[in-house]
């Protein structure tokens, strides 16, 4: 199964009460697999998106896919996955972590 994956994150002030969006999308037939919004508590910014992604990954794995594409607006967390960036903040590095530990469970 090919999944379609739609993430945003947010805060109120950086940090400040934060929220994370997810919509999850089967590829092939359009049908809508997941959508929801999450609290976070106070976050900042870069936590929130990179909760959305783990949320999202998580997701995904349970629903059996094998290939995902993920569609972002954050710059930063695609290019600190993608090993572009150095992840300097400590808070970060474990969001990211797990996330390219989740990443390993799909295809592509």
């Amino acid at each position: 199964m090919k999944l379609l994956i739609h993430i945003d994150g947010g805060s109120r002030g950086n940090p400040g009460p934060a929220a994370a969006g997810v919509v999850v999308v089967d590829q092939a037939s359009g049908a809508l697999i997941h959508e929801a919004g999450y609290f976070l508590g106070t976050a900042t910014n870069n936590v929130a998106e990179y909760r959305g992604l783990l949320q999202a990954l998580d997701i995904a794995g349970r629903s059996g896919a094998e290939q995902i594409t993920v569609h972002t607006d954050s710059q930063l967390m695609v290019r600190q996955i993608n090993g572009q960036y150095k992840v300097k903040s400590a808070k970060l590095r474990p969001l990211v972590a797990q996330a390219q530990r989740q990443f390993t469970g799909f295809e592509r």
